[in-house]
């Protein structure tokens, strides 16, 4: 029985919709189809599509009450709408229905589980959020809540857990048929913990452990788990709120980490041995995987930073889009990404440039775009003489750029955004330490209508920013302090299903 709430958000959607045109869209990454979109929800695979939820705020392009919105796509690159699939219409997340993941059940209906919020008064007349974990079922468009929600509350958490920072269940299926949720919370210590629950049936949920506890290390909050097995290693994602910089590892402010190690199934022990951040630009949080029909793992995040958001406006029909997908990997103990092997599907135009040797400022034949897919080789033209500086500017007309500029010698790469047109004071730059042999650089740099994704090393790192830079402003040159030598293969990038 579909509510009240959820047919007025369905109706508001679809009347909205019509408003945007699609070249106002990313070609080939998923945006809010209408208002506010931020994490990635329910990423999976179901009766042959690829589904991906959201959070989602219909009415506004600002965040709002949490709705549950949904696409789905046979190839993660061109995204059908279906309607929304969640609202908050219910006593226990009357105030929100937030992040959570989806599994398919052995009956073959797809079982949802997210957080409710419900605002509460506290005894000293203040109001806080208490969130629990909720689940609903349903056949890939239309779910029902579950009638023993909430499944897990402050009752199932440990003792000093925060029962208003528990959230962002992350669900998997055993080899032995029961299933097991990862869920973010705050213990006593004001940082971070990622807690552990399983199930027999995905229905009735109990406490096991804390599976990794943050004690102050990385930020504070740690959001957004997932953990899975990887080339060997178990991998888990997070999204710490409030970090602190670690050299070039992290970020002020909200961001990603990656922590890495062995997890024992029998004690259900997870032994770290390696962190680093997910993504080293500005626009990247609240990744989520999933396992394609082919075996490989493809994670998706938020391109976007909880810091820029101030920087939309609530009359814009759309904010908020997910980022490229990307195959990851483990190799020499990192965490390497590279864009979804179905994106090459998309190339056209191919023009290529071997050899060019140049100093000061170049552009070259037939490279440019905003929709584009462009790999870059760089290397000094003397060994003994490495260049100072390479820089590649791209949305670029005679009054704006995006920046993307390395020197050998610290083997520093930043992306610079300041003078893409934005108008506000927001996060322009980043930094990121890379390896470089004597100024060798492998970079593979990614386009659509509004963002950059730079591919370094054949994914080693990888770098994400938006840009809202008037589509105009299609030009892309390379700069040299020194001499380099470069080779450029570009290609044009089209989403549009006439292609196919």
């Amino acid at each position: 029985m579909t509510s009240q709430t959820l047919r007025e958000a369905r109706k508001y959607e679809e009347s909205s919709e019509k408003m945007i045109k699609k070249e106002e869209r990313p070609d080939f990454h998923l945006s809010s189809r209408v208002g506010w979109m931020n994490d990635p929800n329910g990423f999976s695979y179901y009766k042959g599509k690829y589904h991906m939820f959201y959070q989602y705020h219909p009415y506004e392009s600002v965040w709002g009450p949490m709705h549950w919105g949904h696409a789905v796509s046979e190839d993660l690159l061109h995204w059908e709408y279906l309607p929304a699939a969640l609202a908050p219409d219910e006593i226990y997340d009357r105030d929100g229905c937030f992040s959570g993941s989806a599994i398919e059940l052995p009956d073959g209906r797809q079982l949802l589980m997210y957080t409710g919020v419900l605002r509460q008064r506290e005894a000293n007349g203040g109001f806080s959020d208490i969130q629990t974990q909720c689940l609903a079922v349903g056949d890939g468009v239309d779910y029902e809540k579950y009638e023993m929600n909430p499944v897990l509350d402050e009752k199932d958490l440990p003792k000093g857990a925060s029962r208003k920072d528990f959230r962002d269940p992350k669900m998997w299926r055993k080899k032995d048929g029961s299933y097991c949720c990862v869920v973010g919370n705050r213990p006593a210590d004001g940082s971070g913990q990622i807690l552990l629950y399983t199930s027999p049936d995905g229905f009735k949920w109990s406490f096991k452990k804390v599976l990794a506890a943050n004690c102050n290390r990385i930020g504070k909050m740690w959001e957004c788990p997932d953990f899975f097995e990887l080339d060997g290693q178990w991998i888990l994602l997070t999204s710490p709120q409030d970090m602190l910089p670690a050299g070039f590892e992290y970020h002020n402010g909200n961001g990603t980490l990656c922590l890495m190690g062995e997890f024992d199934e029998e004690t259900d022990t997870f032994t770290e041995r390696h962190n680093q951040s997910i993504d080293y630009g500005i626009d990247f949080y609240a990744p989520q995987t999933v396992v394609t029909p082919d075996g490989r793992r493809v994670m998706i995040g938020w391109m976007q930073n909880w810091d820029t958001c101030n920087s939309s406006t609530a009359e814009r029909p759309w904010f908020g889009q997910m980022s490229l997908p990307r195959e990851l990997s483990v190799k020499n103990g990192r965490l390497y990404q590279k864009p979804i092997r179905e994106l090459e599907a998309l190339r056209s135009s191919k023009v290529e440039h071997q050899d060019v040797t140049f100093s000061g400022n170049i552009t070259l034949d037939g490279v440019k775009g905003r929709r584009v897919d462009m790999e870059l080789e760089i290397r000094p033209d003397d060994e003994e003489n490495v260049y100072r500086k390479f820089a590649v500017r791209f949305a670029q007309n005679d009054q704006f750029y995006t920046a993307l500029s390395f020197h050998p010698g610290d083997s520093v790469m930043k992306i610079d955004r300041k003078f893409s047109g934005s108008r506000r004071a927001l996060i322009h730059q980043r930094r990121a330490l890379v390896n470089s042999e004597n100024g060798k650089l492998k970079l593979r740099i990614i386009l659509d209508r509004f963002s950059a994704e730079v591919f370094v090393n054949d994914g080693e790192q990888v770098i994400t920013a938006t840009l809202y830079t008037d589509q105009a402003a299609d030009g892309i040159s390379f700069l040299a302090d020194g001499c380099v030598n470069m080779n450029v293969v570009k290609y044009d990038l089209s989403g549009d299903e006439s292609r196919q």
